[in-house]
């Protein structure tokens, strides 16, 4: 793969679902437009100094496996065995399944039968239960047909890519252009179809609305937990809360790197896709979001029977974009409107098709790197003799994210993960320093930007979130953290099997 296809992978990776979604939710626990565009400024703050401190690590160690050989070279091999194993579980085929299904609601607006509650066969309900901050079940087991077209399209990427890493990235590069002008267009139809009632109420009277709701001194109201009192806070600290939102919509841009064995010049083209493609997609998602502000008045009422009476806040369904297409497409009428529902449709099929096949493509190089190590069923480190993929690896990876599809966990178990993948991002730029102390003359084509000071804002940065989510949110963290921690006795089991194998061969 060259500079576009790993641009591809970045970019599709990142771009899913959430943009089209997750501003509803952000913006009902800020309640003000600064706060919300500040909250995704954070957001790429973040991600672009972490996307360049991980450039050096990409052009040092330009092997397949990404993030897992950092974490096992810098820290040593428990840590890097901790994020495959957390990778595998659930952030990487927990998000997978997510956005597959995703895929399958979205189809339905096109194809009505295809739908969450159309049962094909439901085995049961989960009823939920409180452990300490945890609340486990609640979810649906069985097979509907929008599970059905996700687990589709899982089989099919997942087939398309034991073709070859030329026949993965072609339909990435497909999808990702696709998706990239799907958002671009969503900022054109925000430039042209501006709302004077959302203009006047978000940046209206000389934009004190825009700043309101912004203070220093300002409070916001905060639940603890799930069902937990309601605290308040001040303006650092809610914005951190919403990052569970904006952060993670972001995530994923990581996944290039598990690819690096198949990149060609990987020293120069790693860096420079991760810097070219977090730079791009963060733009538009912070354009995106001054544009639904300039269709949607961001303060809204849940029971109004109009799209703009319920703003930003009320979207149906949080479904924020399509909202911003159909009061964008009333202009033309009530045809006008569902036109431009399922225009957003389109371009979220689109988005969802190419992450599922950026996520597949890069996560299954990972569980190779794994295996080769010993660490990993011994079957999925061997390359495909005819396409010279890790095959057994994109299997394993399909069988396991179909399974979530079919449990209805996968969305439980994302949450779970959000406060875990931020302490491995955490981790990996510690391993930046912990490497320039322990192999100062290793070569390094390419050098962390602003190294010490950036690198270390970002930990700054995503401790102090972590500590918020941790206080606030401990239905998030606590349960990332027991999985996590799960991994530390499979570890020792993986450890003392290659042991006993490695005794067990003769000389």
């Amino acid at each position: 793969m060259g500079l576009f296809s790993a641009t591809a992978i970045v970019m599709g990776s990142m771009i899913g679902s959430g943009i089209f979604i997750v501003s509803a939710d952000m913006s009902r626990a800020l309640g003000s437009p600064a706060l919300l565009i500040a909250a995704w400024l954070v957001t790429a703050v973040m991600t672009i100094i972490g996307a360049l401190s991980y450039g050096e690590l990409a052009a040092m160690m330009p092997k397949a496996g990404g993030q897992y050989v950092y974490l096992r070279e810098s820290l040593g091999p428990l840590w890097g065995f901790l994020y495959g194993w957390t990778l595998f579980l659930v952030i990487q085929t927990g998000t997978i399944a997510a956005v597959g299904v995703a895929f399958g609601k979205f189809l339905g607006v096109f194809f009505p039968s295809v739908s969450a509650q159309h049962w094909l066969w439901h085995i049961g309900h989960v009823p939920a239960w409180h452990v300490g901050p945890m609340v486990l079940g609640n979810m649906d087991i069985g097979l509907n047909t929008a599970n059905l077209a996700a687990i589709v399209v899982i089989v099919l990427l997942t087939v398309l890519n034991t073709m070859g890493v030329r026949m993965g990235s072609a339909v990435q590069n497909v999808f990702t252009s696709a998706k990239v002008l799907a958002l671009a267009a969503v900022v054109m139809v925000g430039v042209l179809a501006k709302n004077s009632v959302a203009l006047a109420a978000n940046f209206g009277e000389g934009w004190h609305n825009f700043w309101a709701g912004a203070s220093w001194h300002t409070v916001h109201a905060v639940q603890v937990g799930v069902g937990g009192p309601t605290t308040y806070v001040g303006l650092m600290t809610v914005v951190a809360v919403v990052q569970v939102g904006s952060l993670f919509s972001s995530d994923a841009w990581n996944n290039v790197t598990f690819t690096a064995g198949e990149i060609r010049n990987p020293k120069r083209n790693l860096p420079l896709s991760l810097a070219i493609g977090t730079g791009v997609v963060l733009l538009l998602y912070v354009l995106c979001n001054f544009v639904y502000l300039s269709v949607l008045p961001m303060a809204g009422d849940a029971a109004a029977g109009t799209i703009a009476g319920r703003g930003i806040q009320f979207a149906a369904e949080d479904r924020v974009a399509t909202a911003v297409m159909e009061q964008a497409g009333l202009n033309w009428g009530a045809a006008g409107a569902g036109l431009g529902a399922k225009l957003m449709a389109a371009a979220i099929l689109v988005s969802t098709f190419g992450c599922v096949n950026g996520m597949l493509l890069a996560g299954a190089r990972v569980y190779y790197a794994m295996s080769r190590d010993g660490l990993f069923f011994r079957s999925v480190g061997k390359l495909s003799a005819r396409s010279k993929t890790p095959v057994n690896s994109l299997w394993v990876q399909c069988g396991w994210t179909c399974l979530l599809c079919l449990s209805g966990s996968y969305g439980q178990l994302l949450d779970y993960v959000i406060f875990a993948v931020l302490v491995f991002y955490v981790l990996t730029i510690v391993g930046l320093f912990v490497l320039r102390r322990t192999r100062p003359d290793a070569v390094r084509p390419y050098r962390a930007f602003g190294y010490p000071v950036l690198p270390a804002l970002y930990i700054v940065m995503a401790m102090w979130i972590s500590a918020v989510l941790l206080r606030y949110k401990p239905q998030y963290t606590w349960p990332g953290l027991i999985i996590v921690l799960l991994g530390v006795p499979v570890y020792l089991v993986w450890k003392w099997k290659g042991t006993a194998e490695a005794v067990a061969e003769p000389s």
